[in-house]
């Protein structure tokens, strides 16, 4: 944690925001959750100076105000809150709405990662970290997410049909084989992209940590695990006995089924 103060500051002291900005200029609102004031307060300096909106509060009673008040595109949420929990509050943002949730968590709080996963968090920050790590991850996630929303992208849009169901790229959306949709985190519409653009080929943790989040994964991240069997879930695709995304022991996972592309 002092790291991450030390760290902060300094980039807070070191970094301007560039003179002119233009109207072009489009400025992402981050809702920043997190019980430590000192860490909040330099947190939201730091993400000002990277030409955020930041909106930052203390516990989830004052974030679920915040969230019903706003329109936010990203959260950062701390995991230990005082009162309710950041899981707690996880649980009714992803009630409410798909918006992107990037965790921060400690180093002892695996199982708490876990969870928040399956929630359908996209993405988390172990403390101490350093903040420019963050910034990184909160672009990253808000590329994904926005990329196929810029206007001109319709061109590239694609269908993808396997197994009865149907991925519509254009409008980032599952539809079930009766035409219903469900719906996708912006984790869970990523991975199951890249295992569309590659079927009937073997993807390790790695390399699919590597197409999504660009970084490795260590030996206790159970990441690609837990979006993996949440993805199952949602394509009602049993684990024990999956056939659309099969588990391959000691390699990683297969979508093993055929892919037509339109």
């Amino acid at each position: 944690m002092i790291i991450l103060r030390k760290e902060m500051q300094r980039r807070a002291q070191s970094e301007t925001i560039p003179a002119i900005v233009t109207a072009m200029d489009i400025m992402p609102h981050i809702l920043v959750v997190d019980d430590d004031r000192e860490i909040r307060e330099l947190l939201a300096r730091f993400l000002e100076r990277q030409r955020f909106r930041v909106t930052a509060v203390r516990d989830a009673r004052e974030a679920r105000r915040a969230y019903l008040n706003g329109h936010y595109q990203l959260v950062v949420l701390d995991l230990m809150l005082p009162g309710e929990s950041g899981i707690d509050f996880a649980r009714w943002l992803r009630g409410e709405s798909q918006v992107p949730i990037i965790m921060l968590t400690a180093l002892g709080e695996e199982p708490d990662r876990i969870i928040g996963l399956e929630l359908g968090a996209d993405d988390y920050v172990t403390k101490p970290f350093n903040p420019r790590e963050l910034v990184a991850r909160i672009r990253a996630v808000l590329r994904r997410v926005g990329e196929n929303e810029t206007p001109g992208r319709e061109s590239s849009a694609r269908l993808y049909r396997f197994a009865g169901w149907v991925l519509e790229t254009s409008r980032r959306r599952l539809l079930d084989p009766h035409g219903v949709e469900v719906p996708l985190t912006g984790g869970e519409y990523d991975l199951l992209l890249a295992l569309l653009d590659r079927p009937n080929r073997v993807l390790t943790r790695d390399m699919l940590l590597d197409l999504l989040r660009g970084r490795q994964a260590g030996p206790f991240d159970r990441a690609i695990d837990v979006a993996i069997s949440r993805l199952r879930r949602k394509l009602e695709d049993d684990g024990r006995h999956a056939q659309i995304i099969k588990t391959v022991r000691g390699g990683g996972y297969v979508l093993a089924v055929p892919v037509e592309r339109s």
